[in-house]
C-alpha cells in the first residue's frame, strides 16, 4: 500500500511537471508572438490598429490540447497549388499525416510542406498544419488557424493546438494567406490559441 501511495505521489507530481514545462512553452509563444506585432517592421496589422495594439486576445491555456500524434510520412506525393485569399498560386506538397486522440476521438491531420521554402536553410525543416474547428466564425478566426511544426526525427510529434495563430489576412486584407484544406477540418471545439481578431473600428 506503502509503495502505491509513493508511486501514485510520484506520477501527480510528474504530470504537474509536464504542465509547467508545457504552460512555460506556451506562454514564450505568447510573448513572442505579441513582440512581433508589436513591432513595426513584423506586424501584419493596419497603421490604425497597431497604434492601439497592446495584446493579442488569446483563449485561456489547457495543456489537454497538447497532444502526441503518430507521424506518418507520405512519400511521393505529388505537389498542388493550395488556395489562397487572394488567388496566388503557393505550391506545397503533402509532407505526411499526424495521427491523434483528442477528446476520446481520432483524427487524422494531413501536415504540408512550402516549396518555396526548401531552398531556405532557416525552413528547411518547416512543416505547416492548417485546420479548421467548430470555433471558427465565433470564437476564432472563420478561415481556420495554423500550427507549425519542424520535421520530426521519430515517429511522433509534439502538437499544441494552444500555439495555433492566425493566419495574416485575419488582421490586414493585402496578406495573401493559404485556406485549410477541407480534410484538415475537425469537428470539435479548438477553445485554445488565439482567438478572432477585433479590430480598431470594431473596438470603438
Amino acid at each position: 500500500m506503502f509503495r502505491l501511495s509513493i508511486l501514485f505521489i510520484f506520477l501527480i507530481n510528474n504530470l504537474f511537471a509536464q504542465d509547467s514545462t508545457a504552460i512555460k512553452r506556451i506562454l514564450s509563444f505568447q510573448q513572442e508572438l505579441n513582440k512581433d506585432f508589436t513591432s513595426e517592421e513584423t506586424s501584419p496589422l493596419i497603421p490604425k490598429d497597431l497604434e492601439r495594439f497592446k495584446s493579442l486576445d488569446f483563449f485561456k491555456i489547457d495543456t489537454s490540447f497538447c497532444v502526441t500524434a503518430k507521424f506518418v510520412r507520405t512519400p511521393y506525393e505529388t505537389p498542388f497549388v493550395m488556395k489562397t485569399t487572394t488567388g496566388t498560386e503557393p505550391l506545397y506538397v503533402k509532407y505526411g499525416e499526424v495521427h491523434f486522440v483528442l477528446q476520446s476521438k481520432v483524427f487524422i491531420l494531413n501536415v504540408y510542406q512550402n516549396q518555396g521554402l526548401t531552398t531556405e536553410p532557416q525552413y528547411d525543416t518547416y512543416l505547416f498544419l492548417p485546420f479548421t474547428d467548430l470555433t471558427n466564425a465565433e470564437s476564432s478566426y472563420s478561415g481556420g488557424r495554423f500550427i507549425d511544426l519542424k520535421i520530426p526525427e521519430g515517429d511522433s510529434v509534439l502538437i499544441d493546438f494552444n500555439t495555433s495563430y492566425n493566419p495574416y489576412c485575419a488582421y490586414n486584407p493585402r496578406y495573401s494567406c493559404p485556406i485549410p484544406p477541407e480534410d484538415n477540418h475537425l469537428e470539435i471545439k479548438i477553445p485554445v490559441g488565439v482567438k478572432k481578431f477585433k479590430n480598431e473600428s470594431e473596438n470603438k
